[in-house]
């Protein structure tokens, strides 16, 4: 019989996964060994391996957890702006917020799925939980899942702008603005992640706001 999790088991790998990804962030995922990330979570080798078996498994956890729960924000968004009967544009802006919210606390989080996700194994693997898929399929699906969204939801914002010929680009032009956030914005700097967010949607505003 299969040993029962403990209360505090998702917890202890939620941990894991925040530290694992610092030490990706700091070192590179290639160069970050399990021997170090254990160290780092003040723990042993072995005890590390009881969580997870491998660090690859730690990233794609990693990547899985984060990129679920970025699709959550989109649908949450969707359900907050129904309820509030908010425009579009009122949508649009309110998952940017939303968005940048998230990535103030997930910033190493985030350095890893555009860093890392090319180093997860292109073969489908049942132990990771990313079968019929490759690990790496799978999380470059959810990518493309939340470009597609953003996407939707700046076409619904701004019709007037956007169109088959420019929509991938005016798309990624905003994920630029939020995505990389993590190398430059830092808490308690100059500007705060919600400072930015009003920023952003200002540039939407008087960059996209209008027809040519």
């Amino acid at each position: 019989m299969a040993r029962p999790k403990s209360a505090t088991h998702d917890i202890k790998r939620d941990a894991i996964l925040d530290i694992a990804a610092q030490c990706f962030a700091q070192c590179s995922y290639p160069a970050a060994s399990m021997n170090e990330i254990a160290t780092a979570c003040g723990t042993s080798k072995a005890r590390l391996y009881h969580y997870y078996n491998s660090k690859e498994a730690i990233l794609f956890d990693l990547l899985d957890r984060h990129t679920n729960r970025l699709l959550a924000l989109i649908a949450q968004t969707e359900a907050h702006a129904q309820r509030n009967n908010l425009d579009d544009r009122a949508t649009l802006h309110a998952l940017v917020r939303a968005f940048l919210q998230e990535y103030e606390s997930s910033a190493t989080r985030h350095a890893a799925l555009l860093n890392d996700t090319q180093f997860l194994s292109d073969a489908p693997d049942a132990a990771l939980g990313a079968a019929p898929l490759s690990p790496r399929v799978l999380i470059l699906n959810r990518q493309r899942d939340i470009v597609a969204a953003m996407t939707r939801f700046m076409k619904r914002a701004y019709p007037e702008r956007l169109n088959p010929s420019n929509q991938t680009a005016l798309t990624m032009m905003l994920l630029g603005m939020i995505n990389w956030t993590f190398t430059w914005l830092r808490p308690g700097g100059p500007i705060s992640y919600a400072a930015f967010a009003e920023e952003v949607i200002a540039m939407l505003e008087k960059g996209l706001g209008q027809p040519q």
